[in-house]
This record gives structure tokens, sequence and C-alpha cells, in this order.
């Protein structure tokens, strides 16, 4: 059981999430959590007043259930195997945070300064969250999926669109870490 309760290896997580993807293939799914909202719209019935929301939701069931685990899956990580102690962070990312006033986790798997309850009493915090919940949104939709679906489930069929869309996703990233994060930190 220590082994459950510890962080696991990327090659152990990396291994287990290529077996999901080979089955999803065999069963003939794709995976993707962005696609879960457009079933979450059609079930409130938008289906009626918009067209793109008008589809047979309970055929993707089985993706609404993958969201429950993953929700269920963070909560029991947290609050039962949070055990950072053996994840390494390097001095020099440290020190790099520090200087955007962003403390290190110190035994947590995130910093308490951009992940707290704290971030809820910031009106520019909950700004920050709205605005890039509304560019992740639709970034994913205008990709036509989320970094999941396109870096999991769209690279394992090797699918064109998805390899255009992972490297944007990763010139994105490194904008956004580099060059405006510090910006906004500031």
């Amino acid at each position: 059981m220590d082994v459950i309760f510890q962080t696991w290896s990327w090659y152990i997580s990396g291994f287990l999430i290529g077996m999901i993807m080979l089955a999803l293939i065999y069963f003939g799914k794709s995976f993707g959590m962005s696609s879960n909202l457009r079933s979450l719209c059609s079930m409130a019935g938008l289906g009626k007043r918009v067209a793109f929301f008008d589809f047979d939701w309970k055929a993707q069931r089985w993706n609404l259930v993958v969201v429950l685990g993953a929700m269920l899956g963070g909560f029991v990580a947290v609050h039962f195997m949070s055990d950072a102690s053996n994840v390494a962070i390097n001095p020099k990312t440290i020190a790099q945070l520090a200087e955007l006033g962003i403390d290190a986790p110190n035994g947590k798997l995130v910093p308490e300064a951009l992940f707290g309850n704290s971030i809820l009493e910031s009106p520019k915090s909950i700004f920050i969250l709205l605005v890039g919940g509304v560019l992740i949104g639709f970034g994913s939709r205008y990709a036509g999926g989320c970094t999941s679906g396109h870096a999991i489930s769209g690279l394992s069929n090797l699918q064109i669109p998805s390899l255009k869309a992972v490297i944007g996703f990763f010139i994105g990233g490194l904008i956004m870490a580099h060059f405006l994060l510090p910006l906004i930190l500031n």
C-alpha cells in the first residue's frame, strides 16, 4: 500500500495513460475533458436554443464518468495522498518563483500563493481567474479540444491537427510563463 500513497514516477503514470488510450482506441472512443461542457449544456436543454448543443449527450455518458472520476481522484489525492516529501523542485525554479512573490510549496504539492483560499480575497486575482477561464474555454473550443484531448487522445491517434494544437499549447505556455506571468504578478 505504500506504493499507492507515494507520488508516482512519470514512467508509471505514462504507461497507465498509454494502456487506457489503447483501450479507448480499441473501443472506438476518443478522450477529452472540454467536450463534457458541451454534454452538460445539452443536458441542461440548451440544444433547444443553440444547434451546437443539439446532439445525443447520452452517447457521451462514459466521458462524464471520467470527469467525476477525475474530481473524485483529485479530492482523494489532496486529502489522503498528498505526501509531497519526495517531490523535488529545482532550486533555480524556487528562486525564480520567489522573485515573483510566490513561495515554495514547502511540503505541499502546490504553492499557497497561487492555489490558496487567499486568491479569492483579491479582486485582481478573481478577474485573472475569470479572464483565464474564458480564454481557456474559447481556446479549447477554437482548437477543437483541450490539452488532454489533443495531447493524449489526438496524438495517440496520430492526428496532425492535434500535433499542431499541442505545439501551440507549448508555445502559449512558454509565452505565458516567461513574459505574461511576470507582468501579471507585478
